[in-house]
């Protein structure tokens, strides 16, 4: 019983530490949040049980842009309107899709994979359309209120 206590502590310990040294590095963020609601299978995958099968879900779809600095001019770390419309553009393209479509290569859509997939697309628009944010993304998606993925990358 000692030593699974002992490896939770240290598994919480080094969560903290890298929580910690994130928030240090990179201070400022500014988050949005939006929804989507999708329909996917994992191509009837033994190892997803009956989730394998055609299913829906609904996700809330949190974005955090984390930076070092503020805009020296607006002392902003992104422009909330445009991080929002961003957001909504890139959601748009799964929302209320049929993802086995979207992504006709037989990919598993798992929640982690949309949460990357989710912010190569928002940093490719944040690339091109907006010159002043310098940081990392944050994709979180919600499953429910007891499940998520995320996934955290530079622009």
């Amino acid at each position: 019983m000692i030593s699974v206590l002992n490896v939770l502590l240290v598994a919480l310990l080094a969560f903290a530490s890298a929580s910690i040294a994130a928030a240090e590095r990179l201070p400022f963020t500014l988050g949005v949040r939006d929804s989507l609601m999708i329909a996917h299978s994992f191509h009837n995958h033994p190892s997803f049980g009956p989730a394998g099968g055609m299913h829906g879900a609904t996700y809330t779809c949190d974005v955090e842009f984390c930076s070092a600095n503020l805009v020296e001019e607006t002392n902003w770390v992104i422009d909330i309107g445009k991080a929002s419309d961003i957001l909504a553009d890139v959601l748009s393209k799964y929302n209320l899709k049929n993802l086995d479509e979207v992504f006709p290569g037989g990919e598993m859509t798992t929640t982690e994979f949309m949460c990357k997939t989710i912010h190569d697309g928002i940093a490719q628009r944040i690339r091109e359309d907006v010159g002043d944010f310098k940081g990392e993304i944050r994709v979180k998606l919600w499953e429910s209120h007891k499940a998520w993925a995320s996934f955290v990358g530079e622009v």
